[in-house]
């Protein structure tokens, strides 16, 4: 396992925990509500679990969090250059995703990824918190945003309320694009409580 795979799940395993207390869910609850089994989440929080763009996702929906307050992907000011091949990939149904960059200002959060669409497949999302915005670079991409349908080529641009069902689907060969989501400010996560970095990975903090 590389040393950037450990650093993306060890951050993963100490938000997740720090996200589900917060809310105040158990991982039962947390379970339930984002239909990931109690064994994965436990696997996650513990570090050893293998997160997909799916489970990722999904808990930034239900725990209503930004994906990098999950992943706490945030270089440091100034000249900031990441290569491609130093950042892992964030890999799901249809798409691999690299995080870049993720910028804060006084009123939004913006994540900025490297995306690509595999040829031929089709990412589904139930949907997330913030707004989305796509850029293609090269290929036909069509993308689904609760029911409506667009196709996009190079240099169309497509944003959306993410919190709506949507997909993305290679046309024909592999698609790639930037993809930037943005979130207001009140939609971060604020994890401030050093003593909720290392609590037993299997233990279930019930709602009060």
């Amino acid at each position: 396992m590389s040393d950037s795979e450990n650093s993306i799940r060890g951050m993963l395993a100490t938000n997740l925990r720090r996200a589900r207390t917060e809310r105040g869910l158990s991982i039962s609850e947390l379970s339930r509500r984002s239909k990931i089994g109690k064994a994965t989440l436990s696997q996650l929080e513990s570090g050893t679990g293998n997160p997909t763009i799916e489970t990722v996702f999904s808990l930034s929906r239900v725990l209503e969090v930004a994906v990098s307050d999950l992943l706490d992907a945030r270089p440091p000011g100034g000249l900031t250059v990441v290569r491609a091949e130093e950042v892992e990939v964030l890999s799901g149904e249809g798409v691999d995703l690299r995080p870049l960059r993720r910028i804060e200002t006084g009123e939004a959060v913006f994540e900025v990824f490297d995306q690509r669409v595999r040829a031929k497949c089709r990412q589904e999302s139930l949907g997330h918190v913030g707004t989305e915005h796509t850029i293609v670079q090269t290929g036909r991409l069509g993308v689904q945003v609760d029911g409506h349908e667009v196709e996009l080529g190079p240099g169309d641009y497509v944003g959306f309320d993410a919190a709506s069902p949507h997909s993305y689907t290679a046309l024909d060969d592999d698609v790639h694009s930037v993809l930037l989501l943005q979130y207001r400010a009140d939609q971060r996560l604020h994890l401030s409580d050093p003593t909720l970095d290392s609590p037993s990975p299997s233990s279930e903090i019930r709602p009060t």
